[in-house]
């Protein structure tokens, strides 16, 4: 049957002919060949990874990777076609696979850094990640084409991100503040120095002007002056036929010269007067200036200074909670710690007693049987034996040894004492066969049965005839002392 795979898929062809497997877009299976079809679609995989770093904080990394086959290396393609090809994409068993290799080696790398160069080197932690995750990857023939990691997240009970968060927030916070201060005591600052250069410019226009107007009224009363006088003059030049008008004349002429000076010496008094009442009016300004400049400066300081002491002594009891709460979960790690360690050795005592009890068990079980057996054996032999107990005794002896053993206990005890054996006999085999003659036989067997064993008792033991039994002589007719 001749066999075709779509765009997304490969055959696999094993069978006769073959030695291990083949892999195709198509082709022919033949009879005693068995096909498969396996899609190299990538999969995503979604996972939470809970890791903890150098200092045992845990956290959260939520990430997902997209796997697949690695298409461009037939040796990969191989390894996928006989590890992971008979499984689906997407069951239980590759799903923990893939999340076993990404868990594993990203607490392996987690637990090798701290949190600050987890979090402060977050795309560098990523591609390491990835780099370990795709290695071990490679022995099954699978290719990461994409990987996504999250923004690391806190495990619940355990905030460290977000009072990292609400650090910076606070610095930023407190950061602006101050600038906003700065900001509004330049503000103010220059306001009030505009509205005094202000104030001083309009007096100073102010005084100019009156100056002007006070010079341009004297000048015009002296032209008015002036005018009258020459009109007087002309008229007292026409009345001077006239002795009354001309004395009358001298006179207004001198009331009208004081008056002209008394003018005069008004308008110059009440131009110095007024310019130093302008002069007065800013100093003053410049005074409340000044005052409002110090104020100001003095203020924002002690603002800055009163900002600065809080956030001291935020950060100070910030640091204090954290150093209490990492005193708190190390005690706690340890009395986990003991406590695991405390329930392995009991476990380990209970299963130790388990094996002894188990193994006493087992032996009187032994013994038991062992005790069943030989009863029922004893039971149908001594049936055999018709319940004779003696032929059962024997029987029992000869077949354990018994007898073999006693000889060889016996011959161990007299190996080493190297006994003396002397034989002897009482001759005459021949003889008289009467009754008398029998009776003097064994008298004189006795009598030459006495030498030899005198000198066997002397030989063995050391002892010596007594001395009343005289001279005895042994068979070869040689004297026997006492």
């Amino acid at each position: 049957m001749y066999r075709v795979a779509s765009a997304s898929e490969y055959l696999v062809i094993t069978g006769v002919g073959i030695s291990d497997i083949k892999i195709v877009k198509k082709g022919w299976v033949l009879p005693g060949q068995s096909c498969a079809v396996f899609d190299m679609t990538p999969v995503n995989y979604t996972f939470e990874v809970q890791a903890m770093s150098a200092e045992k904080l845990p956290f959260v990394l939520p990430a997902v990777f997209t796997i697949g086959p690695r298409v461009d290396d037939d040796a990969s393609l191989f390894k996928y076609a006989k590890l992971i090809s008979p499984h689906d994409k997407l069951s239980h068993h590759v799903k923990e696979l893939v999340q076993g290799i990404i868990e594993g080696e990203t607490r392996v790398l987690a637990a090798s850094m701290t949190m600050e160069e987890i979090f402060r080197g977050t795309k560098d932690f990523k591609q390491e990640v990835f780099e370990k995750v795709q290695l071990e990857l490679n022995q099954f023939g699978l290719l990461i084409y994409n990987a996504n990691v999250k923004q690391l997240v806190d495990v619940p009970g355990h905030e460290y991100f977000s009072y990292l968060g609400q650090k910076t927030q606070m610095e930023a916070a407190n950061q602006a503040k101050i600038d906003v201060s700065e900001a509004r005591m330049k503000g103010e600052v220059g306001a009030k120095l505009r509205e005094g250069q202000t104030l001083q410019n309009a007096a100073k226009i102010d005084a100019e002007t009156k100056i002007i107007a006070t010079q341009r009224q004297g000048d015009g009363k002296k032209e008015e002056i002036r005018v009258r006088t020459q009109v007087k003059v002309y008229e007292n030049q026409r009345d001077a036929e006239v002795a009354e008008a001309n004395a009358e004349l001298a006179k207004k002429k001198a009331g009208w010269t004081k008056e002209a000076e008394v003018a005069q010496v008004e308008a110059a008094k009440s131009v110095a007067l007024r310019e130093a009442e302008l002069q007065r009016e800013v100093e003053r300004m410049n005074a409340l200036t000044r005052t409002e400049k110090l104020k100001a400066e003095f203020l924002s300081q002690a603002s800055v200074e009163y900002e600065t002491k809080v956030q001291e002594a935020n950060w100070e009891l910030y640091r204090k909670q954290k150093a209490a709460e990492a005193v708190l979960y190390e005690k706690e790690k340890e009395a986990a710690a003991q406590k695991v360690i405390a329930e392995a050795g009991f476990y380990a005592r209970q299963q130790q007693a388990d094996a002894e009890f188990y193994a006493k068990k087992r032996e009187a079980e032994a013994l038991v049987a062992l005790a069943q057996a030989q009863g029922t054996y004893l039971r149908t032999l001594l049936e055999a034996l018709g319940g004779n107990y003696a032929a059962f005794r024997d029987y029992m002896m000869i077949n354990n040894g018994l007898f073999q053993e006693m000889a060889k206990v016996n011959a161990e005890a007299i190996r080493g004492l190297q006994p003396k054996i002397s034989i002897w006999t009482s001759g005459g085999e021949g003889g008289d066969k009467s009754g008398t003659g029998n009776a003097m036989k064994d008298v004189a067997g006795v009598y030459r049965m006495l030498p030899p064993l005198l000198k066997t008792v002397e030989e063995q033991t050391g002892m010596l005839p007594p001395a009343w039994m005289g001279m005895l002589t042994d068979l070869s007719g040689r004297s026997n002392p006492n």
